[in-house]
């Protein structure tokens, strides 16, 4: 078709294009937001049904856990790219624009392709809405809407594999419609207890929701709790569970110029000397599950990967707002570190990592976050906080937060508005080479922060 070939002639140029996915933002904003999602599959269900199951397009990969998804899941794409595939990739939430959460082929997808996508699927999300509503139920929410675009969206590229990053949970979430025939976890602990359940095991039983009759099991460590919830579901399927440490594992790791160099071991064989451009013990950890999922996608984890996939599909991943340079003089690093054990992750890398003397820490998180955990854990690493709030309806108040950051002893100021906020945090850090800013906390604030450092020009590219 014309329109795919030339999307942009065909609707009138890249501003107007931008302009309509804008607005199919906007028209998916107005649904049920993300904080609150149905614990249903039905709707979403039915929707594609309508459009023909596009999720059953091509093979699927899901990635379940507490921290690392979004890591993962891209180290995974990137090395079904360099295998010769061509990839899918649904991940959340975005950092500036929602064509992010769609990856065709290791980008974005075009604002042209998602206003297509949008208007191929309104007809039959109207149609879903209105069958819930008989019923006196909700409308479809944003995430399931988004959820069916990706689908749609992906079968229409075509890709030849789809990745899955689970939004919230497993069993329920709406990416779990797909069937995954490689079921990948990465460390499961507290977060959405409102949502998941109060302990581990409750929350590891809603995540394995994502193992289907047929699938294999990648799982990184565990706590016990988590792998008993994790093997009991695999049980149930005669599922493969392959676990880190056991079936694969990360034998050492070194700081290198831009990140690391990693010697895996793998399920299939061992990799020396890889170069991983990501820095932090647990990117080192993303990356291992990574290979092994992959591994196990391409061969039953018995066929090597080739050196130059490996070195090709490493050394090209990215993970944005995930321990991001964005700027430099002053050093200004970004990471979404929104609970407890994404902050420790966060602080050990600080510290393993780098060579600053000081560190300004710009924190704003969100209400439904455990706020006093997340600082508690970054606290030792921060000579300096700089309390603020996103452009996210959610966020904490900075004032309430700062009463949070006082219990900690740690020096600190209030800034409310962000721009302010890292205006000061750089301009206290211009003051010496051996000073840098982190900012962290929630993924809107890295979203804002990154937004302000390309409208500003110095954002590191």
């Amino acid at each position: 078709m014309t329109d795919e070939l030339n999307p942009t002639a065909a609707s009138g140029g890249e501003d107007d294009d931008r302009a309509a996915a804008d607005a199919l933002y906007r028209e998916l904003l107005d649904r049920i937001g993300e904080s609150n999602p149905q614990p249903r599959l039905e709707p979403t269900r039915r929707a594609l049904e309508l459009l023909g199951d596009p999720q059953n397009s091509a093979p699927v990969i899901t990635i379940a856990g507490t921290n690392g998804k979004t890591s993962t899941s891209r180290m995974i794409e990137s090395l079904l790219r360099a295998s010769g595939l061509k990839p899918g990739l649904l991940t959340s939430p975005h950092l500036v624009r929602v064509n992010e959460r769609i990856m065709i082929d290791g980008e974005p997808i075009s604002d042209a392709a998602l206003v297509a996508g949008g208007d191929d699927i309104r007809p039959y999300l109207l149609m879903v809405d209105a069958e819930l509503t008989a019923n006196s139920e909700p409308p479809l929410t944003f995430f399931e809407a988004l959820t069916v675009l990706a689908f749609a969206c992906f079968a229409d590229a075509p890709v030849d594999v789809i990745v899955l990053e689970v939004g919230m949970g497993g069993e329920w979430d709406s990416t779990n419609v797909a069937d995954a025939q490689v079921a990948v976890f990465c460390p499961i602990d507290l977060d959405h207890q409102a949502r998941l359940g109060n302990t581990i095991a409750e929350i590891a039983r809603t995540k394995s929701g994502i193992i289907k009759p047929g699938a294999s099991v990648v799982t990184a460590m565990q706590t016990i709790e988590a792998l008993d919830e994790i093997r009991a579901r695999a049980g149930q399927f005669e599922a493969e569970v392959a676990i880190e440490m056991q079936d694969f594992a990360l034998e050492s790791t070194t700081v290198a110029v831009g990140g690391q160099l990693l010697d895996i071991r793998g399920r299939a064989a061992r990799y020396e000397g890889v170069f991983l451009p990501l820095y932090g013990d647990h990117q080192a950890q993303n990356a291992i599950v990574a290979v092994a999922a992959v591994e196990t996608f391409l061969g039953d984890g018995t066929r090597p990967l080739d050196a130059d996939v490996l070195a090709e599909g490493l050394g090209q991943a990215t993970s944005p707002g995930r321990l991001q340079l964005v700027g430099i003089e002053p050093t200004v690093l970004v990471d979404a570190a929104h609970n407890p054990h994404g902050a420790r992750a966060l602080a050990s890398a600080l510290q393993e990592y780098f060579d600053f003397d000081e560190l300004a820490l710009v924190v704003g998180i969100l209400a439904d976050k455990d706020a006093h955990g997340i600082l508690a854990e970054l606290a030792p690493v921060a000579a300096r906080f700089i309390v603020t709030r996103s452009s996210s309806e959610r966020a904490i108040a900075a004032d309430e937060l700062d009463e949070t950051v006082a219990e900690l002893g740690v020096p600190h100021t209030v800034v409310d508005d962000v721009e302010d906020a890292l205006r000061e945090a750089r301009g206290w850090a211009a003051e010496s080479p051996r000073r840098a800013v982190v900012v962290a906390g929630s993924i809107t604030l890295v979203g804002d922060v990154i937004a302000l450092a390309d409208a500003e020009d110095w954002k590191q590219q």
